[in-house]
């Protein structure tokens, strides 16, 4: 089976850049977290994901690990009140956390459709060309 399409590589740059991993052109969201039924370039279904919670567990981890490596770094180093570490901590988390989730989602839409999830596969299947007979 040969394959169709961009590079895995830039299926999931145009996913975490928040457009269609097929075509680059149209917008991958209709609204924050709502994946569009189909790219309004191309016309490439993009319903059949199925990203759940991932996108939100991925998310959690990477704000997690930078922010409270920042709060022991400021701790251990500055010691500061505990209303500094609240007006610092708590914004940052919640701005990396509303500026991540887009793109992490946009990456795991682009990595099941690249990998033919769901039914993402189908479709895929049905672009394959039928293989030629010998006999």
């Amino acid at each position: 089976m040969t394959e169709t399409g961009p590079s895995m590589s830039t299926a999931l740059r145009r996913g975490a850049l928040c457009s269609c991993p097929q075509c680059g052109e149209g917008r991958l969201f209709r609204k924050f977290l709502k994946v569009a039924d189909s790219c309004e370039s191309c016309g490439e279904e993009l319903h059949h994901h199925r990203a759940d919670d991932m996108p939100a567990y991925i998310v959690m981890s990477i704000v997690g690990h930078i922010v409270v490596g920042l709060v022991l770094w400021a701790e251990f180093t500055y010691a500061p009140p505990v209303w500094v570490h609240w007006s610092l901590w708590l914004p940052l988390t919640v701005v990396l956390t509303l500026a991540l989730l887009q793109p992490v989602k946009g990456f795991i839409v682009a990595l099941q459709w690249k990998l033919g999830m769901h039914g993402f596969g189908a479709r895929k299947a049905a672009l394959a060309p039928a293989p030629v007979s010998t006999s």
